[in-house]
């Protein structure tokens, strides 16, 4: 019998997650650390994945994201931000590789922007979503519910920052630990459901 996801009540009272730390944040700006990134990235073979976009707030108005798309390892993530010219050979290679696993939530959105947004297509995916409605559970699980469920935590998320301007040249430091940990936390369900990932 599966357990129930917990409430947001329950949720309140666990520990908080522990997430990476500004200093495990690597933010790629040259040729060489979009390399030197891509090479470390691929090595993982699995990763947690995720993207960020500046929001729309006008009726109508089209997405111009994503702005932003996260790999986390173990113990370090890397942000790459698509204004950087330099690093979208490298970018394109890491989301077309069908050997790098990118395990995440909810990327049929992620799909289709980054398809719209580089007309590449994003292989290698993992939807967690689809893992937990393979065990029984028929709501979209979300990474806050995934911690609680899975690790017994409670994963903090702040409106004011996941509406903030993604498309910044340079993000502040709520933002880089926001969207590092979102990817962060997916790679960690997954470590915690101790299973082989399959697509």
């Amino acid at each position: 019998m599966k357990p129930p996801v917990p409430t947001k009540p329950e949720i309140a009272l666990f520990e908080p997650f522990v997430g990476l730390t500004l200093a495990e944040i690597v933010v790629p700006t040259t040729t060489e650390a979009f390399a030197a990134a891509t090479d470390e990235i691929m090595a993982a073979g699995i990763v947690g994945f995720d993207t960020e976009s500046k929001p729309t707030f006008i009726t109508g108005e089209v997405s111009t994201g994503p702005h932003l798309v996260q790999f986390a390892l173990p113990h370090k993530a890397f942000l790459f931000q698509i204004h950087h010219a330099a690093g979208l050979p490298f970018l394109v290679a890491l989301l077309e590789s069908e050997a790098l696993i990118k395990v995440g939530f909810g990327l049929k959105s992620d799909r289709k922007h980054i398809h719209a947004k580089l007309g590449v297509a994003l292989n290698g995916l993992v939807d967690l979503n689809a893992v937990f409605r393979r065990d029984g559970y028929h709501k979209d699980m979300g990474v806050r519910a995934a911690v609680a469920l899975v690790l017994g935590q409670r994963f903090p998320k702040s409106k004011s920052v996941s509406t903030s301007n993604w498309s910044r040249e340079e993000l502040n430091p709520a933002q880089l630990l926001y969207a590092a940990n979102d990817a962060y936390a997916a790679l960690k369900v997954l470590e915690a459901l101790n299973r082989n990932p399959v697509k």
